[in-house]
């Protein structure tokens, strides 16, 4: 019985978050039906239970946690205020004259709100909202300018102080710190990578992204639009700029870091006097919705995965990974293909709070950098937002673009980027030091396979 017990637990999860039933509950309900079951049967190890409230207590004690809130909010008033939009337009004042100069003040415009914003669903809607209407009356072909709205919304997965990262660095159980600092090259190189390839694409077709139409009245020279845009990007660029390198630097703790944000948007939105009572609340309404499903999500997972334990789940998936050839190249390349795939059909909640934590111990016993191994799920997940037909970010895009544009130019527009984004997951496999910092000869791809335990001795 108790050879079973694990992997019909595991079965029975996904059979009800593909019925639709809630992630939080499902996990918290099918863990609660297998303990019971487990304790009947006399399978189940019931001092894994007794961890229960510890997890609870440190959920809500953990420091990397506390800056989901902070950073949270922050996003949400740039967003409420009007602030991203004005960052926009002042950017497109800058670069619009160029062919593709929307396009490049989208992709840089997306990459300051990922980085607050945090998640894809939320950033791709509102880039959407932002930049598509504009690139679209500017002429651009709806693929482009879809496929660079979508492109820049899933950089929320990788640009640091990114929520996603917290999320992996919680459930890895890695140094949030390590993780910011080792995602900044791959994000840079992301943004880069978009960049060039606009570059490239209007120097071989300028006509699908002409100027931009010059705002009416507006005869100024470079210079004067150079010092309008730093006037009007400058503070919010100069608040996430000052809040990344206090964190990278150990100057302040992600946790420090959001409190100056949040403190420093509120003063900036009081100086242009865009914050009302109304945005405010609407701001901190969708922060406390948004925090109160990542707590039940957590609280779920953690009840869940001691039940697992308490089965011994983790020798039967030890047991999976020890049939792929090669070690940890074997791994790395299974894990992530398998993680591709799943999130055709799984949102990051349930990748993150599901599959990582049972995958995780495998890593650590195999050997691999978990910072490495952190940063490359996170391009990989976002890699897997952008396929289509199944791509969350796409579905997300879809319900803000105009009716004018088919999903199929929102599907084909999305391939180059997904391209670039699939190179820059093989890049972080053939070249950890990207992530780490360290030479190649630190990071050993051996073929060493997984060392199982004994099994315990029968009563």
């Amino acid at each position: 019985m108790s050879d079973i017990l694990a992997p019909a637990m595991f079965a029975c999860l996904f059979v009800a978050l593909f019925a639709g039933f809630p992630v939080a509950f499902s996990l918290a309900a099918v863990a609660g039906v297998f303990g019971a079951v487990g304790l009947a049967t006399g399978d189940f190890n019931v001092s894994f239970l007794n961890n229960m409230l510890f997890r609870i207590q440190g959920t809500f004690n953990n420091d990397n946690l506390l800056a989901l809130p902070m950073l949270i909010f922050m996003g949400m008033l740039l967003e409420r205020t009007g602030i991203a939009e004005d960052l926009f337009v002042a950017l497109n004042r800058l670069f619009g004259r160029l062919s593709g100069g929307l396009a490049y003040t989208t992709v840089i415009v997306g990459g300051v709100l990922s980085a607050i914003t945090g998640f894809v669903s939320a950033s791709v809607v509102a880039i959407g909202l932002i930049a598509l209407p504009v690139m679209l009356r500017a002429k651009y072909d709806p693929r482009l300018a879809t496929g660079v709205v979508a492109a820049s919304g899933t950089l929320a997965q990788v640009i640091p102080p990114s929520l996603v990262l917290i999320i992996l660095a919680e459930q890895l159980d890695v140094s949030l710190i390590e993780i910011y600092r080792g995602a900044l090259l791959p994000s840079a190189l992301l943004i880069s990578s978009y960049l060039v390839y606009i570059f490239v694409i209007t120097q071989l077709v300028p006509e699908r992204a002409p100027p931009s139409v010059r705002v009416e009245g507006d005869s100024s020279t470079v210079s004067t639009a150079i010092a309008a845009a730093a006037v009007t990007a400058g503070p919010p660029l100069g608040i996430v700029l000052a809040m990344l390198a206090a964190i990278y630097f150990g100057v302040a703790t992600p946790s420090e870091g959001g409190a100056f944000g949040v403190t420093a948007t509120l003063i900036l939105a009081l100086a242009k006097r865009k914050l009302t009572g109304r945005n405010l609340r609407r701001a901190m309404d969708v922060t406390g919705v948004l925090c109160s499903g990542i707590i039940f999500l957590l609280l779920g997972a953690s009840f869940f995965t001691l039940v697992f334990r308490g089965l011994d789940g983790q020798v039967w998936i030890e047991s999976l990974f020890r049939h792929i050839p090669a070690g940890q190249i074997g791994f790395i390349l299974f894990i992530n293909v398998a993680i591709f795939f799943l999130a055709f059909f799984l949102d990051f909640f349930e990748i993150a709070f599901i599959v990582l934590p049972l995958i995780a111990p495998v890593a650590r016993q195999l050997g691999i950098d978990m910072v490495w191994l952190t940063v490359l799920l996170a391009v990989n997940l976002q890699t897997s937002f952008m396929h289509p037909p199944f791509g969350i970010a796409l579905y997300n895009l879809r319900s803000v673009a105009p009716l004018s544009v088919r999903t199929s130019q929102i599907y084909w527009g999305a391939i180059p980027f997904l391209a670039l984004q699939v190179l820059m997951v093989g890049l972080l496999i053939v070249a950890p030091q990207i992530v780490t910092k360290a030479p190649p000869s630190k990071i050993e791809w051996n073929t060493r396979q997984i060392e199982l335990p004994p099994p315990p001795d029968d009563p």
